[in-house]
This record gives structure tokens, C-alpha cells and sequence, in this order.
């Protein structure tokens, strides 16, 4: 990462110098996209990477003032570069100023190192990315009317901290993540599925950051499971309620790409089996984890009783060099090994 002693100076350009200077590289065309603001010719520019774009202003009956509502468009391009830049930046700043320190004094090795800090990274984002999404659900006041996913469709309009969230996501998730935003029409829905989503993320990269500093703290890892069902119960129940029901029986059906309005069966069942399908593949990935675990106990349980019962009767003196010299592994040291080779896995 940028921002971080190096003891030799690799050749300019070359790979190994990208990777050691990429945040800092980044830096210097974030500031110059800053030091445009500051000129009369290059300030409208500049201010297309750094502000959100395409802002509409709305009056209503029940607000005397009017409200700024933000569609999409191809200027948000340029937003989410900027933001991707940030979003380096700040991977860089966490990394130097926070992770590298606890390495530093945990001594880890490499494979748990390399975990320690994919974990530190992703539960800092996580985290971010949970309260900023309650706070903006609580602001819609989506607990107390869950009808809000589909009243109003089609949503052609945004808030500012809705478009702002979804702009953040795609510069951190940019090859991932990038249809929540562009695919306008279900970004409620996407709001609603991603903020218990990066709660059980939240909740398994923190427990990994605790097992890693002390390989007794594994309790985590039993409420990540519970609530990683939950979540996923939770997304089926969602998306077959907003797709299955509210869109199909409200007013607006059709399919047009001027006015935003993609209310048609064709769609509508082609999203759901994409949201069903991706929570499935979760699901089987989690049970097999989960199988593998149950057997390696197993196997555990059958070897300790086999030691511990054998044929014949040995005296004191024999039983006492027996266990010195085969004793094996207690299940806790080897629960302890193998559940660090599966969490690095999964």
C-alpha cells in the first residue's frame, strides 16, 4: 500500500513499483482534480468529479419547500472515479496507520497476516456501510412501511444521500457491484438487501480479526452462522414480497426506458431468480462449510475415543510413557488448526 517506507526502490514503473506507490499515485490525481476548483476555467470540470450530478427539484402539496431529487446519467462516471480514488486512499490510510500496527505486534504468519488484513479492510467498510444505511432507512422510515419498496413506481428520482450511497458502493465494489446503481429501478430494494448483508459480513470479518489475535475467541463465529440464515431468509422474503406482489399489483405496468418503468413479468421474474439463485449458491457454500467442520469433529471425537479405550489394560509405569510418547493432539488444538485453515478458505 502507498504512504509506506520502503527500504528499496524498485524500478520506475515497473509492476512492484505500482504496487508500492499505487496510493500514492492516486493522491496526487485526487489533488489535482481538488486544485481545479480553485481556477475559473477548470472549476466546471472539476466539480463534475466531486459533486453529484443531475440533482431535479421537486415541490408537493404536503412540503411548502421545494426538495432536490437526483437522477443518473453519464457525468456519474466521472463521480464514481473520483470516489474511487478516495476509496484507495483511504484502503491506504487504514492499512499504514491501523492494521500494519496490530500485525506488527501480533506477529501473525503470512497466511494469517494477508487474512488479517483482507478482514480489517472489509470490516471497516462494512461497518461504514451498515450505519450509513440505517441511518438512510431510518430517514425513509422503512421500518414502520415496508410498502415503501414499490409505492411510487417507478422511482426515477433519488434522495441525495441515496444516490451518494450507491455512487460510494460502486467506487469500493466497482467490478462487482456496479447493476445496483445503473439498474435504477431497484434501488430501494438494493438499499434494504444490502444493509443485513453487511451486518453478517460485519460480524464474520470481525470475529475472524478476534480469532486471529487469540484463537480462543470463537463464539463469533456461532451468531455469524445464526444470522447469516437469518439474512439470507430475509432477502428471499424481501425480494419475493417487493417482485411477486407489490410491483405486479401496483398501477404503473409496462416497459419503458424513457420514464424508468421496467414493470413487466419478463423482468421482474428474471431479477428474482437472480437474487434466489445468488442466495442459494451462499447457502450451499455455507453448508458445506459447515459439513466440513462437522466431520473433521468427527473424526476428532473417534480418534480420542479409540485412544482413550484401549484393548488391554496397561500398568501405571506403561500408561504414563504411552502417553508421553503417543499422545495425541486434544480436540481443542486440533478444532483450533483446523477452523484456521477453514476460515481462510471460506
Amino acid at each position: 500500500m502507498g504512504f509506506r517506507k520502503k527500504n528499496k526502490s524498485p524500478p520506475v514503473l515497473s509492476h512492484e513499483f505500482v504496487i508500492q506507490n499505487h496510493a500514492d499515485m492516486v493522491s496526487c490525481v485526487a489533488m489535482i482534480i481538488l486544485l481545479g476548483l480553485m481556477f475559473e476555467v477548470t472549476a466546471k470540470f472539476a466539480i463534475m468529479f466531486i459533486t453529484v450530478q443531475y440533482n431535479v427539484t421537486q415541490t408537493s402539496e404536503d412540503k411548502p419547500e421545494p426538495v432536490n431529487f437526483y437522477q443518473y446519467g453519464p457525468k456519474d462516471i466521472a463521480t464514481v472515479f473520483f470516489y474511487l480514488l478516495i476509496a484507495i486512499i483511504l484502503h491506504a490510510l487504514i492499512q499504514e496507520y491501523i492494521l500494519d500496527k496490530i500485525n506488527r505486534r501480533l506477529h501473525l504468519s503470512k497466511t494469517k497476516h494477508s487474512k488479517f488484513n483482507e478482514s480489517g479492510q472489509l470490516a471497516a467498510f462494512y461497518l461504514f456501510s451498515f450505519i450509513w444505511g440505517c441511518s438512510i432507512l431510518t430517514a425513509e422510515e422503512f421500518v414502520t412501511n415496508p410498502t415503501f419498496l414499490w409505492d411510487g413506481y417507478p422511482h426515477t428520482h433519488m434522495a441525495f444521500q441515496v444516490k451518494f450511497f450507491y455512487i460510494c458502493q460502486i467506487a469500493y465494489w466497482f467490478h462487482a457491484l456496479p447493476e445496483l446503481y445503473f439498474q435504477k429501478v431497484l434501488h430501494r430494494l438494493g438499499l434494504v438487501l444490502l444493509v443485513p448483508h453487511y451486518l453478517v459480513e460485519l460480524l464474520f470479518h470481525a470475529s475472524r480479526l478476534f480469532y486471529f489475535s487469540n484463537e480462543n475467541k470463537q463464539k463469533g463465529f456461532t451468531l455469524w452462522a445464526l444470522l447469516f440464515v437469518i439474512a439470507r431468509l430475509l432477502t428471499l422474503t424481501l425480494s419475493v414480497l417487493t417482485f411477486g406482489f407489490g410491483l405486479s399489483r401496483t398501477d404503473n405496468q409496462g416497459f419503458s426506458l424513457a420514464d424508468g418503468n421496467f414493470n413487466v413479468l419478463t423482468v421482474r421474474m428474471t431479477c428474482l431468480s437472480a437474487i434466489c439463485l445468488t442466495q442459494a449458491w451462499m447457502m450451499w457454500k455455507f453448508i458445506n462449510f459447515q459439513l466440513k467442520k462437522w466431520r473433521e469433529q468427527s473424526q476428532i471425537q473417534a480418534s480420542k475415543k479409540k485412544a482413550v479405550s484401549p484393548k488391554s489394560k496397561p500398568t501405571k509405569k506403561e500408561s504414563s510413557r504411552g502417553e508421553r510418547s503417543l499422545k495425541p493432539p486434544t480436540p481443542t488444538e486440533h478444532n483450533k488448526t483446523s477452523s484456521a485453515e477453514n476460515l481462510c478458505t471460506f
